[in-house]
């Protein structure tokens, strides 16, 4: 029983620190767009971030499929499992753009050479809509947890 209440506990704190590092970098994307040097705040905030995308990822496979949780014909019988992992994975698809630029960004700073900030503003908003997505995965989760159902 502790673990089941330590594995949730984490995949709640990895929600929270989630939310922190995507709004953190969101705002350092903006502040870079207006000519701030914000690139290192950028750069350690997009760490966080995933960091605790995995987290979520291995705590969230473990209590789902794991047996540390209701099992795995609860969760894929439940539609707000269902719209959590919707919105997990358009996430991941809206990361993308953020995620190859900040791969770049990581390799010319190694290298030395100046970095491409022309789409800032656009990565800093994927990343308040991402900010968004994570509040509405909480939503579902907790959904989830109360026994909510739609028949």
């Amino acid at each position: 029983m502790l673990v089941h209440w330590f594995l949730a506990a984490i995949h709640l704190l990895a929600f929270a620190m989630g939310f922190w590092a995507v709004l953190t970098r969101g705002a350092a994307f903006n502040r870079l767009a207006a000519g701030a040097g914000e690139q290192g705040r950028v750069l350690l905030a997009d760490n966080i971030w995933g960091i605790s995308a995995l987290i979520l990822l291995v705590t969230g496979a473990m209590r789902a499929f794991g047996g540390y949780e209701k099992g795995t014909d609860y969760y894929l019988h439940q539609p707000l499992f269902h719209l959590k992992m919707t919105l997990f994975v358009l996430i991941l698809l809206i990361e993308l753009a953020p995620m190859i630029t900040l791969v770049k960004w990581r390799i010319a700073k190694a290298r030395g050479t100046p970095l491409d900030v022309r789409r800032a503003r656009l990565y800093a908003r994927i990343s308040h809509v991402e900010a968004l997505l994570l509040v509405l995965m909480v939503l579902a989760a907790t959904g989830m947890a109360r026994g909510v159902t739609f028949s």
